[in-house]
């Protein structure tokens, strides 16, 4: 069990910004593996192939050779309409037909997402912990094969995770990784495709361990000008607006950076923006909207053993007469984290009044992780950017 149930292969991200690098997807990987191995729950291990020349990498399993699995025969037609779709989008123009059928193809996607899932959901009647497995088995395989292709042909991998490479390579030309996607496409014959290409992408540390990778949390900027962010505060659905916007157009100001010299020389730009954000907060000049939190609440509010700051929203929104569950997600606003007094440390959306004030010293604390979360890597902490921006002491040098 150690050996099969493994998930999809890691590749620890190199932490640091790193300049011209070339992230490759796999399409629809898991599904496709599941349709071209013949991968079902009627197929792996069964008792018609016992010497079937199908094996699943490092486990051994026989994959059926005589009949066709009802999961992969279903999977066909999804994935043929989904890549149907997804040129469409690529081929149209016209900015409303290029959306709906972006839509579409996205929605196949999570179709086919969750076809792979309840492959191993232990109730389904199609499923089977073996067959999930071994689609994992696969996909690794797929992966580490890859990855030494794309070594051979001198690539450098700054990362992977499941079904995406990060990779770099000096003075490496677009034909570069066309030829790369087009060898590992017909070798493991699940499509490769480019991604982008970065002007630079910046590979973050833990938030609690400092020299300790994580493996989705990036900031970068493609030759397009796209910023793509994964695991920092503007991808999470609970962080107020005010503190999204913030974060947002300090990475914008970077992103006008051609190279990792030239972000260097951008972090004054951004420490600006994030000065222009902190005086609007201790100023009072943030509308309560955009500093709303949105918690949701995994219990009932009476069974919080702790006044947590949701739970505090809840009862008090239970005391105005408004039905609240578990699984519900409560919007308040922080306005006094250390009131001993605990219903006067936040109040709920529904609630607030056109009175109300913040709590300025734990939203600005909010704001000041937020841009260190970001900058961490260059010498900027928590307590050096307090010191910066809240108390203007002179900017210390960058490590």
């Amino acid at each position: 069990m150690f050996v099969a149930d493994r998930g999809g292969f890691i590749f620890e991200p190199k932490l640091g910004i790193h300049d011209n690098v070339v992230e490759v997807d796999f399409t629809s990987m898991f599904p496709t593996l599941m349709a071209t191995r013949n991968i079902s729950a009627e197929t792996i291990l069964c008792k018609c192939c016992p010497n079937s020349s199908l094996r699943v990498p490092e486990l051994g399993y026989n994959v059926c050779r005589k009949r066709e699995g009802i999961v992969p025969k279903t999977l066909w037609l999804i994935l043929r309409k989904r890549a149907v779709y997804k040129e469409l989008r690529n081929e149209t123009e016209d900015l409303e037909f290029k959306e709906m059928y972006n839509q579409r193809q996205n929605a196949l996607k999570w179709i086919l997402v969750t076809c792979f899932g309840y492959l191993g959901y232990k109730n389904a009647r199609f499923g089977k912990v073996d067959a999930h497995i071994a689609v994992c088995a696969f996909a690794r395989d797929a992966l580490l094969k890859t990855l030494r292709m794309a070594e051979e042909r001198g690539f450098e991998v700054i990362h992977g995770i499941v079904d995406s490479l990060w990779l770099k390579k000096e003075d490496t030309e677009p034909r570069d990784c066309a030829e790369l996607c087009g060898v590992v496409s017909r070798e493991i014959g699940v499509p490769l495709n480019v991604e982008g290409r970065y002007r630079w992408i910046v590979f973050l540390p833990s938030r609690t361990h400092a020299g300790v990778p994580v493996l989705n949390r990036y900031y970068g900027v493609f030759d397009s000008g796209k910023i793509k962010v994964r695991g920092i505060e503007a991808r999470r659905s609970d962080t107020p607006k005010f503190i999204h916007d913030a974060q947002m157009n300090m990475i914008k100001v970077l992103a006008t950076a051609r190279d990792s010299k030239e972000f260097m020389e951008r972090i004054p730009e951004a420490l600006d923006v994030l000065r222009n954000y902190a005086r609007r907060l201790t100023e009072s000049k943030v509308s309560a909207k955009d500093l709303l939190i949105a918690k949701r609440l995994s219990l009932h509010p009476l069974e919080y053993a702790h006044d947590i700051l949701q739970a505090i929203a809840a009862k008090q929104l239970m005391k105005a007469g408004v039905d609240i569950s578990a699984g519900q997600t409560v919007q308040y606003l922080i306005t006094n984290s250390r009131s001993k007094r605990v219903y006067l440390r936040v109040k709920p959306e529904p609630l607030l009044n056109a009175g109300v004030h913040y709590d300025s010293r734990k939203y600005m604390e909010l704001l000041l992780s937020s841009a260190a979360n970001i900058l961490s890597l260059f010498g900027y902490t928590m307590s050096s950017l307090y010191d910066l921006i809240v108390h203007g002491e002179e900017q210390k040098p960058l490590i």
